[in-house]
């Protein structure tokens, strides 16, 4: 018989730790015998005592997994005293076949950082931490406001208060002039026409028309409470606004270099009516990014700017080192399976974080545009493939257009035209002789392009 082979692995983190992070309490191993295994509480004090543990045996680095939000104070309380922390995906910790216990898995992770052959996920710095609260908020009382504005209008509707044919915007102007006076007590159609905006097309007669209603009292109850709910999320907003006004403003005062330069206006941007009210996104993104003007990108909007804004910070993105890794964090990209030279699938991605919806919403935008070089993209994706992969292929060129412009600190220049498959060839051809004639140090004479 031969003599079996044994492979041995290099330890990468010889001072390593892992950590199975749960919702009551956190097993720590530091080593791969049961008496390297310690279990932790959740409470402050708890985390406190943890992370003493681990100084006083000599760790300095740890990972964990990206457990629902249980990990959050646990990494805040590890960086603060010191330690790095790997934060990683539950899919790359799974463990081989056999019993699954807390004490067996916070050893695996354990062994696994000891080793290497763990990859730390995508955190902004405290910076961006801070603004993606306000901005999550912000989008979560956004929610919340159309929630009600759909309960409003099925009230009205069961109401027989065609206000929805009235006018295009049931929350726009005239339309909560209306539904505050409905509920304050005014039923006469022709009153309530009066409240109409000079810009509203149809005239008085017809709104008044839509507005003779059955007046159910049950349903103009529902209405009325709706109506508050609304108002209420639209004051949380208000205060949502001006908490990252003052949080901007603060921010802009600590920099040592701030930018001097405010960008062209884009008046043939609209600004939507949930935009920010007091903050001008143009200028502060500008600022915010280091006098990147990303507002030139057709299709950006003040809503994809706070996403960025509140999802990268102002430098996260150079955490990613190409921006093909960055389409891939955002999962735009393809998931390429590749076996005995044989692609097997090339699907991209199931999962929408925050940044992923808004590029695809602005990608949508861009489809509707009549002119630029993006919705001409668009325009070639969708009529091969549809427009739904034509949205989430105009998203990916998005991510890749904002990567370039942060990273390398350019402006937005739009493509001038397509072209076509000759013209591509040949412009591919170019660029290899180019390449071909630096790398060997070729003279004219060498190609025989020497004159007599």
């Amino acid at each position: 018989m031969g003599r079996k082979k044994k492979i041995s692995l290099e330890v990468v983190n010889p001072n390593a730790s892992g950590i199975d992070v749960g919702s009551r309490s956190h097993f720590v191993s530091i080593g791969q015998d049961l008496k390297d295994v310690k279990e932790f509480g959740v409470y402050q004090e708890n985390l406190e005592e943890l992370g003493k543990w681990l100084l006083s045996n000599g760790i300095d680095t740890v990972a964990m997994e990206s457990t629902g939000d249980y990990w959050q104070n646990l990494h805040a309380e590890l960086e603060r005293i010191g330690i790095e922390v790997i934060l990683t995906n539950g899919k790359f910790t799974k463990n081989i076949k056999g019993k699954k216990t807390d004490v067996l898995d916070c050893m695996w992770i354990q062994k696994l950082h000891s080793l290497g052959l763990l990859s730390g996920s995508f955190l902004p710095d405290d910076l961006a931490i801070e603004i993606r609260a306000y901005t999550r908020q912000r989008k979560n009382i956004l929610d919340q406001c159309a929630k009600y504005s759909k309960k409003m209008q099925k009230n009205l509707k069961l109401l027989n208060f065609r206000l929805d044919v009235a006018v295009s915007d049931v929350c726009g102007k005239t339309g909560i002039k209306i539904i505050k006076a409905i509920c304050e007590g005014e039923l006469n159609p022709k009153e309530l026409a009066k409240l109409r905006n000079y810009r509203i097309r149809k005239s008085e007669e017809e709104i008044a028309k839509a507005l003779n209603g059955n007046n159910r009292r049950e349903y103009l109850f529902c209405l009325k409470q709706d109506f508050a709910s609304y108002n209420f999320f639209r004051g949380q907003l208000i205060e949502c606004d001006l908490q990252l006004e003052k949080f901007l403003e603060e921010y802009f005062l600590s920099l040592d270099f701030a930018v001097d330069d405010i960008p062209s206006k884009k008046p043939y941007k609209r600004k939507n009516k949930n935009s920010p009210k007091n903050i001008d996104m143009n200028i502060v993104a500008y600022q915010y990014f280091g006098g990147v003007d990303l507002m030139s990108i057709e299709g950006v909007s003040e809503g994809t700017l706070l996403a960025l804004m509140g999802e990268i910070g102002p430098n996260g993105i150079e955490k990613f080192k190409t921006g093909k890794q960055f389409t891939s964090w955002l999962r735009l990209a393809p998931n390429n399976k590749i076996s005995g030279g044989k692609t097997l699938s090339n699907r991209t991605p199931k999962g929408s974080g925050r940044l992923k919806i808004a590029l695809r919403n602005a990608a949508n935008a861009i489809g509707n545009l009549k002119e630029g070089s993006l919705a001409k993209f668009f325009r070639r994706i969708s009529h091969r493939k549809g427009r739904q992969v034509a949205i989430t292929a105009t998203a990916r060129k998005l991510a890749m257009i904002i990567w370039n412009m942060l990273v390398h600190k350019t402006e937005y220049k739009p493509a001038e035209g397509h072209m076509f498959l000759d013209e591509k060839r040949k412009l591919g051809l170019v660029k290899r002789m180019q390449k071909n004639i630096a790398k060997f140090d070729l003279k004219p004479e060498d190609l025989g392009f020497a004159s007599d």
